[in-house]
């Protein structure tokens, strides 16, 4: 064997027992506010990342849980690698998708759940009378999914060229802050395209009537929430990317099993004192909502992103914009 042999067989074997870049040992996670994020709330309370994680053979990882208003902060986290996880809108995951090339993608769906469109507005029997008269509180401004569904109806209503008609009457509010506004008719916020359990406690305001949901814009029942990561996160960090995967599997299967306790946890947990015990159980018994892993109408939203040119390349399906784990439930 030559010198250059045996350096070359020398260092091959050298690099083969190297040990393995290790693992990040802490995890950021975003959510926003109410009960459609209660899968998080139950894996923070119970600590079940930091379970999976000893399970897949991680040793102790800390798990920080950073609570915000809305998706833009989310967004930048992302990407930056600040942040692992986090929840968001299926639109705004649909632009991480297409303005990443890719790069950040759907981990799974969490829930599916309806978003109503309000109003205190006496005027607005219908979405034809909303004018500048009106200001409508949304997480975000043009990525959130309100935002997206407001231009999904206006292309219905009024044709494509105009799928950005309600785009100016939308103002930037947490749901938390927009219930406040709605109810003390603050800055002239008189509308709201709001979630459980807000939409519960803003319907008995005197005068709020019911404009749409989106699950009648979409035509069906539609994933409202998604967790996203980053291809660079998940490939550095496989144990862990699964250690979260399975977390948030046991944390939707143990809201299943029983949503009346699931109930009591989101009251305890949020400490929420303005819902009472059977309203949230109405909320998240009802036929029209559910916790699940599964997307729903998430390709069919793309698409529409794509066709009003608020992304470039809108996939070809719905696999295209998650990692593969999920890729053999049934989705759209």
């Amino acid at each position: 064997m030559s010198l250059f042999t045996k350096v070359v067989v020398g260092i091959v074997l050298a690099a083969l027992t190297l040990p393995a870049a290790a693992e990040s040992s802490e995890i950021s996670v975003a959510q926003q506010y109410g009960v459609s994020f209660l899968p998080l709330m139950v894996m923070e309370r119970d600590k079940l990342v930091e379970k999976h994680a000893k399970a897949v053979g991680l040793g102790d990882v800390k798990v920080n849980w950073v609570k915000v208003a809305g998706p833009s902060v989310m967004n930048d986290g992302v990407i930056s690698g600040a942040l692992q996880f986090i929840a968001v809108g299926a639109p705004s995951m649909i632009t991480l998708w297409d303005k990443t090339k890719g790069q950040v993608k759907g981990v799974s769906a969490m829930t599916t759940y309806p978003l109503y469109l309000i109003t205190r507005n006496p005027n607005v029997k219908s979405v034809r009378d909303l004018s500048e008269k009106d200001k409508i509180a949304v997480p975000s401004i043009k990525v959130s999914t309100q935002a997206i569904m407001l231009q999904m109806l206006a292309a219905r209503e009024f044709g494509d060229a105009d799928w950005g008609k309600f785009d100016p009457y939308t103002v930037m509010l947490s749901h938390p802050d927009a219930v406040l506004a709605l109810t003390n008719n603050t800055a002239g916020v008189n509308a709201h395209f709001t979630s459980s359990p807000f939409y519960e406690q803003e319907i008995k305001v005197p005068g709020v009537h019911l404009l749409t949901t989106n699950y009648e814009i979409l035509g069906g029942p539609a994933t409202a929430v998604v967790i996203a990561a980053s291809a660079k996160y998940r490939d550095a960090n496989p144990k862990s990317y699964k250690a979260f995967y399975e977390a948030l599997k046991e944390a939707i299967d143990t809201i299943n099993k029983d949503k009346r306790k699931a109930a009591q946890d989101y009251l305890d947990i949020a400490q929420d004192k303005k819902s009472t015990l059977e309203e949230i159980f109405g909320v998240i018994n009802d036929k029209d909502y559910a916790y699940t892993l599964s997307p729903e109408k998430v390709f069919k939203t793309a698409v529409f992103m794509g066709k009003v040119g608020t992304i470039k390349d809108p996939p070809a399906k719905w696999q295209d914009m998650f990692f593969p784990d999920i890729h053999d439930l049934p989705g759209d």
